[in-house]
């Protein structure tokens, strides 16, 4: 656990709640995708992006987004999920997300999110700030 707490700069901690299992005794698919904004949404806090949205009505919006599941989890459980980012164009990322069960002390899932800047007022696709733009190369890794 402390490697992949060293490995990562930006983590969440999200318990794992007893309802999100399904009828076969592990965390249904789809509430994977539900920690992923979490840690998605912590990650743009962070970085200041979701101030910029209120102020510029330019934020992010998903494209496509991707789990692979390693390792199935159960209740209870208490897990990190990291975010790093790759692909870093003038309108667009890649975010990485990996999960990791600190009960099992593995990583149990990881995925990917396209991620588009979108202008809300104009309804058009929008260039990351030069701000935005510096805090996600911070947190780039290797293509």
């Amino acid at each position: 656990m402390d490697q992949f707490i060293q490995q990562h700069a930006i983590i969440t901690e999200i318990p794992v709640a007893w309802g999100e299992m399904d009828a076969l005794n592990h965390v249904n698919n789809v509430v994977y995708f539900r920690y992923f904004e979490t840690a998605r949404i912590d990650f743009f806090s962070q970085i200041n992006m979701m101030a910029d949205l209120k102020e510029t009505a330019v934020g992010p919006v998903l494209s496509e987004t991707h789990a692979r599941y390693k390792r199935p989890v159960t209740f209870p459980d208490t897990l990190l999920v990291s975010v790093n980012i790759s692909d870093v164009k003038e309108d667009r990322f890649i975010m990485h997300y990996r999960i990791f069960s600190k009960a099992q002390q593995a990583v149990t899932t990881t995925g990917t999110a396209n991620v588009v800047m979108f202008n809300f007022k104009t309804g058009q696709k929008a260039k990351l700030t030069p701000e935005l733009l510096a805090a996600l190369e911070q947190h780039k890794v290797a293509e």
